[in-house]
């Protein structure tokens, strides 16, 4: 069920109607644990919906951790062969269906012959999250920093929680799990709160990232197809349709959480503000990052031990960041480069600086922009290998972004004669042709695209000190409202019937 579906918007007012009635009807004494069954029936019967046979994985997972995290607590003796075979159970499924075919394809290709047969088989749906969540779990009540949940309905909740169980965010024990434990009853500005967010992701995901998304597909499937410019663009596209696609779909999770009184983790923080590629992780799927950062990095020692342990950590946890996200080895390219230029940046760091002193801009506004636009450059080049079929792909595409200078003053020496519109069709391969690939994404849907991303832009200029729905109340009412009905208008409006699924629903 797709939060961008009628379903959901079925299935979710349904829910917290009967959610806030339930705390009505039950004695105090009961309240919470009926109010937690509900919603973990409700939870399962949301995953259910894109595959019933699947609720077995996510169950398994569900009674290993929580047996385990039961027994290391009472047999803390032995909490470390506890926690190495939780963690190899888990770790076991999610390599089956995530990771054994890459294994086998890559085995059987560098030995010559195929030596370990390939399944047919379905991804589940959110695996990698749910995993990742799980595993926190085990390893948090290992370190002891939190205690294991004794009671199944509560902890399985927690893994299942319907709005952040498919994309994340990847919630922490310490603050989710102790909020089921909770009543949670109707609160008006909290529930308007939450609204105004998930209207604001559904914007992010049907309005800007289902709409780049007709150029940027069109573009990367015929890759060796189009030139230098096309490319360039369909590369600046995805960086915000993946943007608006993760960011919208965690902004609807954290929205729809908040409705029903819980508070999940926030997932971005205007990451094309960025001025480094280390601050654009600190910015990006914050949940990913910290839980690398807690559960990865630091136990390989961090930054405690030299300068090369620390480049080897770092390259190590961000390898694996690109393998969570697919397995294909266009992905660990991505992951890989971003530790490059992570340490990249690290070793520049004071050259960088003196060139700005010798320049007399130094920590000057002219010096932020300036890494903020390297650094989103930099990240396009990245995204260049995320959204490739292939690595090969990602290298051809690469390469032709070397001839794009030429390419472009070739068109520019051309406007007198054709014009800026036809050459700006001809450059970036917007034409009206029937046959053509893009040919519902002419002059004036690319137009509304760069309309769009500047919006969301400002927005996030605005928010970048304090949340959008705090600075909202803050405007004459009249103002407000009329807002709220542009965006819900402007939505409804480019509603799909076939709208596509989260980018994220794949990993």
């Amino acid at each position: 069920m797709n939060f961008n579906s009628w379903q959901f918007l079925l299935f979710f007012p349904v829910v917290t109607a009967l959610y806030w009635a339930l705390g009505r009807v039950c004695g105090a004494s009961r309240r919470t644990l009926v109010k937690q069954a509900f919603l973990l029936v409700a939870s399962l019967f949301f995953y259910a919906c894109w595959n019933p046979a699947y609720l077995v994985l996510i169950v398994f997972s569900v009674l290993i951790t929580w047996i385990s995290a039961y027994y290391m607590e009472d047999k803390p003796l032995r909490k470390r062969l506890i926690l190495v075979v939780s963690l190899t159970l888990n770790l076991m499924v999610l390599f089956f269906f995530k990771y054994y075919n890459f294994f086998a394809d890559n085995l059987s290709f560098v030995s010559g012959g195929t030596i370990l047969p390939t399944f047919n088989v379905l991804l589940p749906v959110g695996i990698s999250f749910y995993t990742f969540q799980s595993l926190s779990y085990s390893i948090d009540v290992y370190w002891g920093t939190v205690q294991a949940e004794r009671n199944l309905i509560t902890y399985a909740l927690f893994v299942t929680f319907f709005p952040q169980l498919v994309a994340g965010p990847i919630e922490r024990t310490g603050n989710l799990l102790p909020q089921f434990k909770a009543d949670h009853g109707f609160d008006y500005n909290r529930v308007t709160s939450g609204l105004k967010l998930a209207a604001w992701g559904m914007f992010k995901k049907i309005v800007i990232a289902d709409r780049v998304a007709l150029y940027v597909d069109a573009v990367y499937s015929e890759a060796a197809v189009y030139p230098a410019a096309s490319l360039a663009l369909a590369t600046f596209f995805f960086a915000f349709q993946i943007y608006c696609d993760f960011s919208g779909y965690s902004d609807i999770a954290i929205g729809c959480a908040r409705v029903l009184g819980f508070k999940l983790m926030s997932n971005f923080r205007q990451p094309y503000f960025a001025h480094s590629v280390a601050d654009f992780w600190r910015r990006w799927h914050i949940s990913l990052s910290s839980w690398l950062r807690d559960y990865i990095y630091i136990p390989l020692g961090g930054n405690r031990r030299g300068v090369p342990r620390q480049a080897f950590n770092l390259l190590i946890t961000f390898l694996l960041s690109g393998l969570w996200h697919g397995a294909a080895w266009h992905f660990v390219a991505w992951g890989t480069l971003h530790g490059v230029f992570q340490l990249a940046g690290r070793a520049t760091s004071d050259g960088r600086s003196s060139i700005w002193c010798k320049l007399g801009i130094a920590n000057s506004r002219l010096a932020h922009i300036a890494a903020v636009c390297v650094t989103f450059a930099l990240v396009c080049i990245a995204w260049v290998f995320f959204r490739a079929n292939t690595i090969g792909d990602a290298l051809l595409i690469c390469a032709k972004f070397a001839a794009l200078p030429s390419e472009l003053a070739s068109y520019v020496r051309q406007l007198p004669q054709t014009g800026l519109i036809e050459t700006v069709r001809a450059a970036f391969q917007l034409g009206n042709n029937v046959a053509h690939p893009i040919k519902l994404f002419g002059i004036s849907a690319c137009g509304l695209s760069f309309m769009a991303i500047a919006a969301l832009l400002l927005v996030d200029w605005w928010t970048r000190t304090r949340p959008g729905t705090t600075l909202i109340m803050r405007k004459p009412l009249m103002l407000r409202w009329a807002g709220y009905y542009a965006l819900v208008l402007v939505v409804l409006l480019s509603w799909s019937t076939d709208s596509s699924e989260f980018i994220y629903f794949t990993f």
